[in-house]
């Protein structure tokens, strides 16, 4: 990487080094000079007579005497601390800046794809450590993230492709038999078509859920359960089953076409991957402080921990979808998890222990309305 003129990081911190180095050294060679000066007289004054015979003779420097004996000195010991700050500096400005550069290395090998690369950085835990596991934390997620998108897109390739398949597969049929009902075959495309246009609106939905670009309004969780039971109640008769709604007002805030989505898909999940007959799916609504919580439970057969774990994930379906009739996309519970996310909350889903399954949303508890107070009172 080409980097601008001027000096580098390491340079720049090298310098300090040796500049800090020099201004102490100036310091204590002028607290020693000045503590020199106290015990040398300016003038030196001699006292009348002759000395004794048994009288030494002193001999005391002047000031002048005393700066042509210390300079030298001063001056070689300045610039040994110019060139060990130099030196030490250089040496210690890299061994700081050495976690920096891995982590500029690490930074580069993410820019070109690999995604797989860590730092682990070794050492106490200080400030370059704790930048390092953050980093890595980061590569980490978004590994994860791009694992994810590409299954997304692999999987909704092959779901798009399949109704695409099936229409081209019936025309070039009918375009070979040219006496067979065009009723029927018109019958299987419309059937096809909607499927098709039932996955890109999923897809659409998701992706806005991702987004997070809608709206946010006070929003009744209680009344979009009622909403969307209503609204699911005679798929749910047709198939024998029983709808039993219950639960507190609880207002939150966000969208209220997505939360209604959301409730609409965790019921209807509830309906399809249920008993044959005489099922029974609960609904029920509860606040908490600072808590809003949207239940939606089912009868069915018994599932494994390992099997719910997985039925968020986009194109995943549970094990009776195949057999009811009503294949779905395999985006209901994947865009129900999103638009929780999108506002702020966690969707969680754990097996009965009597079979069946159940979905349990939190989301953040609307503000209190504020009351506005008369002047005149």
């Amino acid at each position: 990487m080409d980097r601008q003129p001027g000096l580098s990081a390491r340079s720049k911190l090298t310098l300090s080094y040796l500049g800090f180095l020099m201004l102490a050294g100036a310091l204590l060679l002028a607290v020693v000079w000045v503590f020199l000066l106290r015990y040398v007289p300016e003038v030196i004054a001699t006292t009348p007579g002759r000395p004794g015979p048994g009288d030494v003779p002193i001999y005391i420097p002047d000031r002048f005497e005393l700066w042509r004996a210390f300079a030298p000195k001063a001056t070689a010991m300045l610039g040994f601390l110019l060139l060990f700050g130099l030196v030490g500096g250089w040496v210690l400005a890299g061994s700081m800046l050495a976690p920096l550069t891995r982590i500029t290395n690490a930074t580069r090998l993410a820019a070109n794809g690999s995604l797989a690369h860590r730092i682990q950085l070794e050492g106490r835990e200080d400030e370059f450590r704790e930048l390092a596991d953050a980093f890595d934390t980061m590569l980490a997620r978004l590994e994860a993230h791009d694992a994810e998108q590409r299954r997304f897109a692999a999987n909704a390739a092959h779901e798009l492709r399949t109704p695409l398949a099936i229409t081209q597969t019936l025309l070039e049929v009918a375009r070979n038999d040219l006496d067979r009902d065009t009723g029927e075959l018109v019958d299987r495309l419309h059937f096809v078509n909607t499927r098709a246009i039932d996955l890109i609106e999923a897809l659409l939905l998701l992706s806005r859920a991702n987004q997070r670009s809608f709206a946010r309004e006070h929003v009744d969780l209680s009344l979009a359960a009622e909403e969307a039971t209503e609204t699911l109640l005679p798929l749910a008769e047709k198939r024998g089953l029983t709808v039993e709604t219950s639960g507190d007002i609880a207002p939150t805030v966000g969208s209220h076409a997505l939360l209604l989505q959301l409730t609409t898909n965790l019921v209807h999940n509830a309906i399809v991957h249920n008993l044959p007959d005489q099922g029974t799916v609960w609904v029920t609504t509860s606040a908490d402080p600072g808590t809003v919580v949207l239940t939606v439970e089912n009868t069915g057969e018994k599932l494994t921990p390992q099997l719910v774990a997985t039925l968020t994930e986009p194109f995943q379906r549970g094990s009776a979808r195949t057999r009811t009739g009503h294949p779905g996309v395999g985006l209901g519970l994947a865009i129900a998890r999103s638009i929780t996310e999108a506002h702020d909350g966690t969707l969680t889903l754990t097996p009965r222990p009597d079979g069946g399954l159940r979905a349990v949303v939190r989301l953040p508890a609307a503000p209190p309305p504020t009351r506005l107070t008369d002047p005149t009172t």
